[in-house]
């Protein structure tokens, strides 16, 4: 089959001189389009499935663009994978065989993936605490097992994605999606369940005021979810580029503030909100009392947590889902005003409005009953041969517009 490998010596690619640090990223990217061998039943309860459309999380264009901060390799979760990778886990599939011990599926069905390696695909029983409590993300055994070392499909090397013609899966890892779905519906199931975990799992106060950092595809979901299940809450959005600022306001934003400079999106959220702001002898105010019950942070950098830890109420949350390399930040707001700052790892079994079930589960029923229509969030798609054009328009997204972009391999 064709897939597109990383951690390999790539072809010669040129980009002009005066390219921006993500294009200079591209070009030495270690990445091939190759032909490898088709993916095997990795135990008897696993299936293998033909991608139809596969979308390119942040955390994947960060590394085909070498997006790792100022050479900073201090990085724990280096542990939790293996190489070499055909990486792509947000995939919407058709099943093309199955094992003899799989079950609930069916050939020809369409599935959306769950891609989390945890004790069930791994073959290891008893099940570890976190996946009896159907926290996937949590699994104590990405590490163990005969399937090689890695938290999810397409960081591991044997676990391969949906950047390639084929991909394997364990048949708990696979959600049917109803006929009345649509492939581009399907795949933002897994954006969209990333940001449910971080809302339910923290969420806001009723007629609460909430500032969402980052308006890509987690923060535009998050914007889609805080709407649809907490109506009073009012939102302020920070956004980078036009067609975020647009989608922001389209999904429900009450406010939307631009990116830079920070001094402005404090002022403004601040006046939003009703903080009161202090001036310190150098450097960016702090609101208190503050206005903001709860960011969520899809960004998750340095200079992201210093304006939400300024905003923020006393005792209220930061939310961390975004991912992005270490650095120093000014953090005394967090003990002054007694600020919870959490990790929100990825999806799992999720308890919404009283209904307990896996956060697929609740997106599929959700689009099945038009409470969530995400599809605006797509804005590029091209062919598995065209992956460094659909890689060059999340790089330069102030000019692409880009938000959501997909490989379609239909």
């Amino acid at each position: 089959m064709k897939a597109l490998v990383f951690g390999v010596k790539p072809d010669r690619y040129e980009v002009p001189d005066d390219a921006n640090a993500l294009m200079q990223g591209l070009a030495r990217t270690p990445v091939k389009l190759m032909d490898v061998d088709d993916p095997v039943h990795i135990h008897p309860d696993w299936v293998v499935t033909k991608p139809l459309l596969t979308g390119i999380c942040g955390s994947d264009s960060k590394q085909f663009l070498l997006d790792f901060g100022d050479n900073e390799l201090d990085n724990a979760m280096s542990s939790f994978c293996s190489f070499p990778q055909i990486m792509g886990h947000e995939v919407v599939a058709e099943v093309v065989s199955m094992g003899p011990k799989a079950r609930g599926l069916e050939i020809g069905q369409r599935v959306v993936l769950n891609p989390w390696l945890s004790c069930g695909p791994r073959g290891i029983s008893p099940v570890c605490p976190a996946c009896q409590e159907g926290d996937f993300s949590l699994c104590w055994n990405f590490t163990n097992g005969d399937i090689s070392v890695g938290i999810h499909t397409g960081v591991a090397a044997d676990a391969t994605g949906g950047y390639a013609e084929l991909m394997p899966a364990h048949d708990s890892m696979l959600f049917p999606v109803p006929d009345d779905i649509t492939d581009e519906q399907a795949v933002l199931a897994d954006p969209f369940s990333v940001s449910l975990h971080s809302i339910t799992r923290h969420p806001p106060p009723p007629g609460g005021k909430v500032l969402v950092y980052g308006a890509g595809s987690l923060g535009s979901c998050a914007v889609a979810i805080l709407r649809a299940l907490y109506p009073s809450v009012e939102i302020a959005v920070v956004a980078r580029f036009d067609a975020q600022v647009a989608l922001a306001k389209k999904f429900g934003a009450s406010l939307v503030v631009r990116d830079e400079p920070r001094l402005e999106i404090i002022e403004q959220v601040a006046a939003w909100s009703g903080g009161v702001l202090h001036m310190p002898m150098d450097g960016l105010p702090m609101a208190y009392p503050g206005g903001i019950d709860v960011v969520y942070d899809t960004i998750g950098k340095p200079e992201t947590f210093e304006v939400g830890v300024r905003v923020l109420k006393a005792r209220g949350t930061l939310v961390k889902s975004g991912v992005h390399a270490s650095a120093r930040w000014e953090w005394s707001p967090l003990y002054f005003k007694e600020i919870s700052l959490v990790g929100s790892n990825a999806f799992a079994t999720e308890d919404v409005e009283g209904v307990r079930k896996h956060a697929i589960e609740h997106y599929l029923d959700m689009v099945g009953q038009g409470r969530i229509e995400l599809t605006d969030m797509l804005t590029h798609s091209y062919r598995l041969d065209e992956w460094r054009e659909a890689f060059s328009t999340i790089a330069t997204q102030g000019e692409t517009g880009a938000i959501k972009v997909t490989i379609d391999l239909r």
